[in-house]
């Protein structure tokens, strides 16, 4: 990317940017009840993050979390690009949407298969 591209990739990202705050102004100058929906939202992000403490209490009991965790990381990526395309989101933001799958997912996969390791330590496969 040359000096020019990267002066109108700025240009781009400083208009969406404005765009955007510009839109959160109104909406909670207009319609202050709809941040309440982003209160709900905040809140259901602490109630999952607490599901996960079970899974340092008893791994192997909780290794549901994690792969239902994995899950959730992979099914950002068609939530983002659909909904992205459908609502007008540029796809580089898109794009940043979806790094927080991969980012999610590193960790995850890493607990994931040492839980399965832990597992062959605890429970050792059945010979017959």
């Amino acid at each position: 990317m040359d000096e020019q591209d990267f002066r109108r990739q700025s240009l781009i990202l400083s208009f969406w940017i404005n765009h955007v705050h510009n839109a959160l102004r109104e909406t909670n100058r207009q319609y202050p009840f709809l941040a309440y929906g982003y209160d709900w939202l905040a809140f259901a992000h602490l109630a999952i993050a607490v599901v996960f403490f079970g899974v340092l209490k008893d791994p192997l009991k909780n290794k549901w979390v994690v792969q239902s965790g994995r899950i959730d990381c992979c099914m950002i990526f068609p939530l983002a690009f659909i909904a992205g395309f459908a609502r007008g989101i540029p796809f580089y933001w898109q794009l940043i949407d979806c790094s927080f799958g991969v980012l999610g997912l590193i960790p995850l996969t890493i607990v994931y298969h040492k839980i399965e390791k832990l597992e062959t330590i605890v429970r050792p496969a059945d010979p017959f």
